[in-house]
C-alpha cells in the first residue's frame, strides 16, 4: 500500500532506499558488538539526508513533516537504531526551520553548520528528573559570570552522542528563575561524553551521557527561555518516533510473509502459507499495519495542509504515537508466532526487532500521559 503524495516523494524514497541497502547487513554485528552505526550515519550524510528538513534558502531539501515520516519509516526497515538516532537531528532541524525561535544571527549560524553536515540534538533528560515531558526541573545549572554563561551538569539519553556536533542543552537559570536552552558545540572545553548506554534494545542509538564541567559560553548561545511550569505544546515532528517503530514492524512483517511463502516442512504438501492459522495471523498483521499507516499519515497530512487546525490536531499526536507503537509491538509478536522457535535464534532478525520495537514504549509521550490527556479533553 502506497502513502506517497507525489512522484517526487516516491523518487526520493527510492533513491534513499538504494543508498541504505548496506544497513541490514550491518545490523546483526552492530547489535552483537553494542557499537554505533558510524558507517550508516556517514552514508546518510553522503546522501544528504541530514539536510532533508532544512529550508532550501539555507542549503537544504526543504522537506515537509510528511516527507520526513516516509523517510524515517523506510530507514527503520533497514536499521531501527540508525533511524531513531538520525530522526532526532532531522526532526530538530524541522522544528527550528518552521519556528525560527532564536535571534536571527545565531539561527543562521546553526543553519550554516547544518548545511555543511553538522548534526544537532537536544540534551534534556537527566537521571534525577526523568523524562523532560514530566516537567521536572533540570539539575544542570547555568550561572552568569561576566559576559559568559557557565554550565555544569549531566544529561542522559543523549542520542547520537558519538557524532553530534551541537547540543541544545536545557538548564535551570537561577538568575532568571526559569528554564533555559543553551547551544553548546562539541569542541568547547569541559564538554565530554561518558559511554553509559547499555541496553538490550536500540543500543545503536549511542544515547550516552553528556557531561558539562564548567562549560563557558558566550551570551548569544543562551538561545531560549521558558517560564517555570510552562506547558509545552505537542510537537508534530515527534511523529518520527512512531514512524520508526512502524518501520521495524514492516520489516518483521516482510520477514514473516517471506518465511510463510518458502518454509515447507515435510509434514505438509506445501509451504506453511496454506495453513489457516498462519493466514489468520498474517491477516491480522495486515489489518494492524493498515490501521497504523492510515492513522500516522492522515494526521501528518492534515498537519501539513491544515495549519489552522493545529490546536485540534495536537490532541491526536500522542494518540498516534500510542496507537502505532503498540500496534507495531503486536505485529512483531505475531511475526514471531508465524516463524516459530526459529525467530528466537540469535542470528534471526526477528529477535532483534522484538527487542528494538519495545523501546518505543519509553519514548515520549508516555502512554499514561496520552490517555490522561485524551480523557481530560473529552471531560473538561
Amino acid at each position: 500500500m502506497s502513502f506517497f503524495q507525489s512522484q517526487k516523494q516516491k523518487e526520493y524514497i527510492q533513491k534513499l532506499e538504494a543508498a541504505i541497502q548496506s544497513f541490514t547487513g550491518r545490523s546483526e554485528a552492530l547489535d552483537d558488538s553494542k557499537g554505533f552505526p558510524y558507517e550508516n550515519i556517514q552514508e546518510l550524510k553522503e546522501f544528504g539526508y541530514p539536510q532533508l528538513t532544512l529550508a532550501k534558502e539555507h542549503g537544504g531539501y526543504g522537506g515537509s513533516l510528511y516527507d520526513f515520516l516516509l523517510c524515517q519509516e523506510k530507514i527503520a526497515q533497514y536499521c531501527g537504531p540508525t533511524a531513531l538516532g538520525i530522526g532526532w537531528h532531522v526532526g530538530t532541524v524541522l522544528s527550528l526551520s518552521e519556528k525560527r525561535p532564536w535571534e536571527k544571527g545565531v539561527m543562521k549560524e546553526l543553519y550554516d553548520e547544518v548545511s555543511k553536515g553538522a548534526l544537532v540534538n537536544t540534551a534534556a533528560s537527566e537521571a534525577g528528573t526523568g523524562s523532560p515531558t514530566r516537567g521536572g526541573r533540570p539539575e544542570t545549572i547555568a550561572i552568569k559570570k561576566g559576559n559568559q554563561w557557565n554550565l555544569n551538569g549531566r544529561k542522559t539519553f543523549t542520542t547520537l552522542s558519538p557524532v553530534l556536533d551541537i547540543f541544545l542543552v536545557t538548564a535551570w537559570v537561577p538568575e532568571d528563575e526559569r528554564l533555559g536552552t543553551f547551544l553548546v558545540h562539541r569542541d568547547v572545553k569541559g564538554v565530554s561524553i561518558e559511554e553509559t548506554w547499555d541496553m538490550i534494545s536500540m543500543q545503536g542509538t549511542g544515547s550516552h551521557d553528556l557531561v558539562l564541567n564548567d562549560v563557558s559560553l558566550p551570551e548569544k548561545y543562551y538561545v531560549m527561555k521558558s517560564k517555570p511550569g510552562e506547558k509545552r505544546k505537542p510537537e508534530a515532528w515527534l511523529l518520527h518516533i512512531p514512524a520508526c517503530y512502524l518501520g521495524i514492524a514492516v520489516a518483521a512483517r516482510n520477514y514473516a510473509v517471506e518465511f510463510a511463502k518458502t518454509y515447507s516442512p515435510n509434514s505438509l504438501p506445501g509451504p506453511i502459507r496454506d495453513l489457516p492459522n498462519v493466514q489468520r495471523t498474517i491477516g491480522e498483521m495486515e489489518l494492524e499495519l493498515g490501521e497504523a499507516h492510515h492513522f500516522l499519515y492522515s494526521v501528518a497530512e492534515k498537519w501539513v495542509r491544515q495549519p489552522e487546525d493545529h490546536d485540534e490536531l495536537s490532541k491526536q499526536l500522542g494518540a498516534v504515537k500510542l496507537s502505532v507503537v503498540n500496534k507495531s509491538i503486536t505485529i512483531v509478536d505475531k511475526a514471531m508466532r508465524v516463524v516459530g522457535a526459529k525467530s528466537l535464534q540469535r542470528n534471526n532478525p526477528l529477535q532483534r526487532y522484538y527487542r528494538d520495537v519495545r523501546a518505543g514504549l519509553h519514548n515520549p509521550p508516555m502512554d499514561d500521559a496520552t490517555i490522561t490527556m485524551l480523557a481530560k479533553s473529552a471531560l473538561y
